[in-house]
């Protein structure tokens, strides 16, 4: 089994958003399969039992906490994934990409466990009937229904096109301005790197600033009185930014949010913030949203004064 646990992983935190839920629901799967393994007759592949064990153990596990909470998916993760080729690759991340992880979790879970088996995994019709214990006319329907759904929120290139686009030189520059527009409180230099079209989303929720005076505001009230380092990191198969903050008492900068961005070109379409749970706890968090772990992203939990 494995081999198999990285693609597993993934397969669990797209249909939980989660990477905490991926975790829970893959260890309940590897024990299912564990105690069924002597009932597997081998009429199909290992890997196409597993995801039929992993995925229904996920279905059970969005049942019990069917409160949606979306976490960020380090990158570092996939680096297990065996051997994969650059075309794989880009394709593990953009089935990972926020804008399609967000519109997955608009829908109902057996409707997203169809389309990922179908559309991510690559499962056949009669396979993902099999592994959902329905027919393959209820699958047909169901995965027409999901692919409605889903295509109203995505963007039409991934981030995948935008980032081989840019290259890692202009990707680095773009990364280094926006750490210094933070790191300084420059809220017209951050400005100067939006679209016109734009969402900062934050929790608690429903914070989402959606205009380029409500984000100014946002940098020169909230963020330029405060001391900040940055690193650069990639979630979701996107560029991401490890914010800290300092601790005057301290004296050390604390993580304090993984900023994931959305790109069009050179251009910020969306900015989805992250918090840890530290800061989160200031603002009597209630495990209602997700928080960040930076070390799930490799990232220290502070930094030196």
């Amino acid at each position: 089994m494995g081999p198999y646990r990285a693609e597993l992983h993934t397969h669990c935190y797209r249909m939980l958003g989660s990477v905490h839920d991926a975790e829970d629901a893959l260890q309940d799967a590897l024990l299912r399969a564990w105690k069924g393994l002597p009932s597997f007759e081998g009429r199909s592949s290992v890997r196409s039992w597993l995801y039929a064990v992993v995925t229904n153990a996920a279905l059970d596990l969005a049942r019990r906490r069917p409160r949606s909470v979306l976490e960020p998916y380090p990158d570092r993760l996939l680096g297990d994934l065996l051997e994969p080729s650059p075309e794989a690759m880009h394709e593990q991340r953009e089935s990972l990409e926020l804008a399609f992880i967000v519109a997955l979790h608009e829908l109902p879970p057996l409707q997203r466990a169809v389309l990922i088996l179908r559309d991510v995994v690559g499962f056949s019709a009669r396979e993902t009937a099999g592994a959902l214990v329905t027919s393959v006319p209820a699958v047909t329907s169901a995965l027409q229904r999901a692919r409605a759904a889903t295509r109203i929120g995505l963007p039409v290139r991934s981030q995948q096109a935008v980032l081989r686009s840019l290259g890692d030189e202009r990707l680095q520059a773009l990364a280094a301005r926006y750490a210094d527009a933070m790191q300084r409180g420059d809220a017209d230099l951050l400005v100067s790197m939006l679209a016109s079209d734009i969402a900062y989303t934050m929790p608690p929720p429903p914070t989402c600033l959606r205009s380029h005076a409500a984000i100014r505001d946002f940098i020169r009230e909230d963020v330029a009185p405060q001391r900040w380092q940055h690193r650069v990191t990639r979630a979701n198969g996107q560029l991401a930014i490890g914010c800290y903050m300092l601790d005057p008492a301290r004296g050390r900068y604390l993580a304090a949010a993984i900023d994931v961005l959305t790109l069009d070109g050179d251009r910020i379409t969306a900015i989805r913030a992250f918090l840890t749970v530290e800061l989160l706890a200031r603002t009597g968090w209630d495990g209602s949203f997700a928080a960040a772990d930076f070390a799930g992203f490799g990232l220290p939990a502070e930094l030196p004064g």
